[in-house]
């Protein structure tokens, strides 16, 4: 990490070996867990034809994602990261073998419909433990691969490449199921786990930089949640993504649209799926030329107050490309919203206590995710599945308001903190 680093270079951090090799690993994993994701909604309302049943998916995961978020944030903390990871993308290769076996069409044919369906979930529920380890190992990581003044331009190719994942993966998945059946689309996705085993493989172990190694898993516990909570700039930010992802959850009502109002069938679902993931890819690459620092708190705000109009939009279409083209703009506010959110992150979390901030983060904002698909398929349930969109769209703008008038957010602007940077 000793080579010259120029000022304002979109490739700084694509220049250090490691990074790539991280990167990667990255794509490797959101690709398959995002693919993952879309193959066993698909499976699971072919068997039942219950939205709720979809929300039930991401109920199984964010139970345990949230409840072990904190411990899971204390380990990291304490654990040398490289080989952290290596253990939870070992865990998520057996949850991914475990549903391609699952998936057997001999198993299908004699097992009941009930016990495949509850087998979906406990694996979904393994998987949601794996996940509360994975998500604060990979942020605290990134931080050891590349030197502090290039933080931001990590975060944002980072980013990027989770969205070059989400956006390949479930596209692919809906032509995969299409072409290849849900059982060999599960199989494909245990293979990119294993790329990715063999990726971080080419990783360096890693100095444990907390200084309180041993430190009582409470006292631990308090000083992240302390941190968090005192930090108003980071816990707006946390609390706004969280609010704005739980009620904007629309995507996991997705296999309805396809197969009930729009009628596009499972290659059509892929387009849907991936229109957001598009969106906030290019909006990513885009922002790695235009930085988003200047104002960042106000461009926050608008990106996820447009992101609540295009789920509105979303809701009440009944034309195909009009549905995919308000998924997009969608993303594009989205990534707007990622790349703000992980600079933030990055640059004002001290390095020995990322792994529970990250766990704090996973519990606002990346469990919201699966909390939101069951709140949609809840919602749903009871209102209709347009209602449900609507009127989570609308949550979404009411909370931009609120934070907004409540919150310093507005006024933050990171150009001092990257100005900070590049002295050091």
């Amino acid at each position: 990490m000793s080579q010259k680093i120029k000022k304002n270079d979109p490739y700084a951090a694509l220049r250090f070996r490691e990074f790539n090799t991280f990167l990667l690993m990255r794509f490797a994993m959101v690709f398959a867990w995002s693919m993952q994701f879309i193959v066993i909604e698909w499976e699971v309302y072919s068997l039942t034809k219950d939205p709720l049943s979809l929300g039930f998916i991401g109920l199984a995961e964010v139970i345990p994602a949230v409840s072990m978020a904190l411990f899971a944030g204390h380990i990291v903390d304490q654990k040398e990261k490289r080989n952290m990871l290596f253990k939870c993308i070992f865990g998520f290769s057996i949850v991914s073998l475990g549903l391609f076996l699952l998936t057997w069409p001999v198993v299908v044919a004699d097992w009941s419909q009930n016990i495949i369906l509850y087998s979906i979930y406990t694996l979904v529920f393994i998987g949601g433990i794996v996940r509360s380890f994975l998500g604060p190992t990979i942020f605290s990581l990134l931080s050891l691969v590349v030197p502090k003044k290039v933080y931001p331009n990590a975060a944002t190719w980072s980013s990027t490449t989770w969205q070059i994942g989400a956006v390949l993966g479930p596209a692919i998945a809906g032509f995969s199921i299409n072409w290849i059946g849900v059982h060999w689309s599960m199989c494909a996705i245990f293979g990119c786990s294993i790329i990715a085993l063999l990726a971080l493989s080419q990783i360096s172990t890693k100095p444990i930089l907390n200084p309180k190694i041993g430190e009582p898993v409470m006292d631990s516990l308090k000083e992240g949640l302390k941190f968090v909570f005192t930090n108003k700039v980071i816990l707006g930010v946390l609390s706004l993504d969280m609010f704005a992802v739980l009620f904007g959850g629309a995507v996991a009502l997705l296999p309805i649209y396809a197969q009930d109002i729009l009628k596009v069938g499972p290659e059509g679902f892929g387009v849907l799926r991936a229109a957001p993931a598009v969106g906030a890819f290019i909006t990513m690459i885009l922002s790695a030329y235009v930085p988003l620092y200047k104002n960042a708190g106000m461009k926050l705000l608008i990106a996820i107050f447009v992101f609540g109009l295009c789920i509105i939009a979303f809701g009440v279409s009944t034309i195909f490309w009009v549905s995919v083209a308000a998924l997009f703009l969608s993303g594009v506010a989205d990534g707007i919203s990622v790349v703000i959110r992980q600079t933030i992150l990055q640059l004002k979390t001290p390095d020995h206590m990322r792994g529970r901030v990250s766990s704090v983060n996973s519990m606002f904002v990346g469990s919201s995710n699966e909390l939101g698909a069951f709140e949609s398929g809840l919602t749903a349930k009871l209102m209709g599945t347009v209602t449900s969109v609507v009127f989570g769209g609308t949550m979404t703008l009411l909370t931009v308001v609120l934070t907004g008038l409540k919150t310093p957010i507005p006024q933050l602007d990171l150009q001092k903190d990257l100005d900070d940077n590049e002295n050091e």
